[in-house]
């Protein structure tokens, strides 16, 4: 990788090899697996140069997922307003822990741990403490990601995972919905449907399609992504969701037209839950209380 600003804090155990980037919005700079074809990229790797998160190969979402409309939310009679963050984007996206340092440690020889405590960052009402965990596995891996509400006043969050899987020719993507919110030329969900439009079915469809930039409902908390040509597949599995059995999980797909990659997001919440009737998948934390999103992500390799 060029050189960057950003030092890579490295994990190698169980025949992998990951890559974190605490100063760089607790991202990750690679998470990569030796099989007997060579060592393969599990996530798009990060090209070491570029700080643009949107680059890296993995990073948080943290207080809450997607986009916010209305220039912020209104909540127990208090409207709390929160800027856009992301040249281009004219609604604030994502949380903000992806856009402050993390601190890292490593408690074990199989564990990495980051840590956040952020208060009211670029204005935002939220005071939170996050902990992400790295833990590598025989099979894989698995990563949590943890908010504490530290506000005296009451406010709702929401979690996510923003990884980018690297797609070939046969790339597949195989993940049990119900429904997608449907969308305009803004992003911003307006209808909700359960007839997906040609080639948006998750439940069998390639890394090659149409675009979609959309949040889906009714998830059953798992999903498989398969490299055949390279003999890879890699399980992701959500046992808030998954082991309810109730499918009524909320996951998100970013498959562009054209590049090496395409993201397939565990949320909490659908795209603008602030605005919904609803609210969806938002949580409402009091002071020290906390909301969980654990993904057990695990790796099946052919000879």
């Amino acid at each position: 990788m060029p050189q960057s600003d950003h030092s890579i804090v490295w994990l190698e155990h169980a025949g992998q090899r990951l890559g974190l980037l605490p100063t760089l919005g607790g991202g990750v700079a690679a998470w990569q697996v030796d099989t007997p074809r060579g060592r393969f990229d599990l996530w798009r790797p990060w090209d070491g140069a570029r700080p643009d998160r949107y680059t890296l190969a993995s990073f948080p979402l943290v207080p809450w997922s997607n986009r916010i409309s209305g220039g912020g939310f209104e909540h127990d009679g208090h409207f709390h307003a929160i800027q856009p963050n992301r040249v281009g984007e004219p609604y604030p996206i994502h949380g903000d822990g992806w856009l402050q340092t993390w601190s890292c440690e490593q408690p074990a020889p199989d564990t990495l741990v980051m840590r956040l405590r952020s208060c009211r960052f670029d204005g935002n009402p939220y005071e939170y403490a996050a902990e992400q965990r790295f833990t590598l596995r025989p099979d894989g891996m698995d990563q949590s990601l943890c908010v504490t509400h530290l506000g005296e006043a009451s406010l709702p969050y929401g979690l996510g995972q923003h990884p980018y899987f690297p797609r070939d020719d046969d790339t597949r993507l195989q993940a049990p919905v119900k429904g997608v919110w449907l969308c305009g030329k803004d992003p911003l969900p307006t209808e909700h449907s359960t007839a997906f439009p040609p080639g948006w079915d998750l439940r069998d469809t390639g890394g090659h399609g149409p675009f979609i930039d959309n949040a889906y409902t009714g998830w059953t908390g798992e999903a498989r992504i398969a490299w055949p040509s390279r003999g890879l597949q890699l399980g992701m599995r959500v046992p808030q969701v998954a082991d309810g059995g109730r499918a009524d999980g909320f996951c998100l797909i970013y498959r562009p037209a054209q590049g090496d990659s395409f993201c397939f997001e565990p949320i909490t919440h659908p795209i603008d839950a602030f605005h919904a009737p609803d609210r969806a998948g938002l949580k409402v934390l009091r002071q020290g209380e906390q909301l969980a999103l654990d993904v057990q992500w695990r790796i099946a390799v052919s000879p």
